[in-house]
Parts: C-alpha cells; structure tokens; sequence
C-alpha cells in the first residue's frame, strides 16, 4: 500500500519569484494543489517536513492527507503528490505540486517496478538481468494503490522473461499496460572473443659476412 501521511499546510496569497525566496528564508516550500472540483489553491509546506516525507518514501506515490489552514479556517484534502521540483545545484526542494483525489473515485498512475532476489541464470550462468519496463501503468481506488511493484526475478534462467501479465498485483489493482510487454529478461552473457596471439615474428636472417679473398701473392723472381 502506498504511504499514506499527513501533512500540516496554509494558503498562500502571493504568488511569484519573491514571496519563494522569502518562504525560504523562513524555511517553508510554496506548493500547490489542484484537481477535483475546487480551483488550484497556492500553499505553503515546511521544508523539513516535506524533505521528511519523500525521504521516509519507497516509491514515488504517496497519498497525502493536507490539512489546510486558510483564514483562520482548517480543512482537509487527500491529495498525491505529483510532481516536486529541486534547486538543479543544491538539489533541495523549491515547489511541489499536490493533485487532490476522491478516496472513492478510480484513479490512474504508474508504480515503479523492482526485482527482488537474483536470477538464476545470473547467478549460475553468468547472465545479465535486463529490466526493460520501469513503472507500469495502473487502476486502482486510493485505498489500494502500492508504492511499489516488487517482482521475484529469482527463478529466471538464460532467455527466460516475465512479462506484464505475469506481475503479481495486489488485490484491486489492475494493470493497464499491454500484457506481453516484457518486463524482466535474462539475457546470455556476452561472448568475448579471444584473439590468438600473432605468432612471433620470425626471427631475421643474420647478414652474411663476406670476407674479402685475400689475394695470392706473387712469387718472388729470383
């Protein structure tokens, strides 16, 4: 089941690159949320308890219960979040975008895909586990919705797969991707072709010596 947690929030009136800075300053996170049937409603987070919460998270979806406060008025919304926005040099966060869901409405996202154990064929034969679908696409009511897929890969062999229509999804959830995308994949270790060494090179001829003939002498005359 997908984290569900809650989260203090107020309504912001000022929008813009100004009031972000100042809200930094006093360790707070502009954010927004929208969706439903109200109009998007800028907020205000703190940043330790927003860097708390997606740090604490194991998969990307996490169901939030905000509890507002506006004008003196508290009220409470059950939203994702969906999008949250980093600082590209120090990474830390700068906006987060939360869409308001109906706890008894379908709703659809994608939940990551992970592999739990060691295949096989990796592990005895010395293949390569490719993985070549990340997240899958899926149905569900809030209440159920996963964090995570996590799919047992350790009974795969060489060339043995799985497939969407082999995941083991909670009760409830229904996937929506084509069921013959694959997912996991075993592949054959590469083959490293080994080249023979050239045979030496030969060793090279010695140069001939020619010695010179000593020419005869002639004999004396007497």
């Amino acid at each position: 089941m997908a984290k569900q947690v809650k989260l203090s929030a107020s309504a912001r009136a000022r929008i813009g690159g100004t009031v972000a800075n100042k809200l930094k300053r006093e360790g707070l996170v502009p954010a927004v949320v929208y969706g439903g049937k109200d109009a998007p409603l800028p907020l205000q987070v703190g940043a330790r308890d927003i860097t708390t919460l997606l740090s604490r998270a194991r998969g990307e979806n996490i169901l939030v219960e905000l509890e507002i406060e506006n004008e003196g008025a508290k009220t409470s919304r059950m939203a994702l979040i969906q999008e949250v926005q980093h600082a590209p040099l120090t990474g830390g966060i700068v906006h987060v975008d939360f869409h308001a869901i109906n706890m008894n409405e379908v709703l659809h996202t994608s939940v990551p895909i992970e592999a739990r154990g060691e295949a096989v064929g990796v592990r005895s034969f010395g293949g390569i586990l490719e993985q070549s679908l990340r997240s899958v696409d899926i149905e569900c009511l809030p209440k159920d919705l996963p964090e995570v897929i996590s799919v047992d890969v350790s009974g795969l062999n060489i060339g043995s797969s799985i497939h969407v229509k082999h995941l083991i999804l909670p009760a409830g959830v229904k996937a929506l991707d084509d069921a013959d995308l694959t997912v996991f994949l075993v592949a054959a270790p590469a083959v490293v072709e080994v080249v023979a060494p050239a045979a030496a090179a030969a060793t090279p001829a010695q140069p001939e010596v020619i010695k010179e003939k000593k020419e005869e002498a002639a004999p004396e005359k007497k």
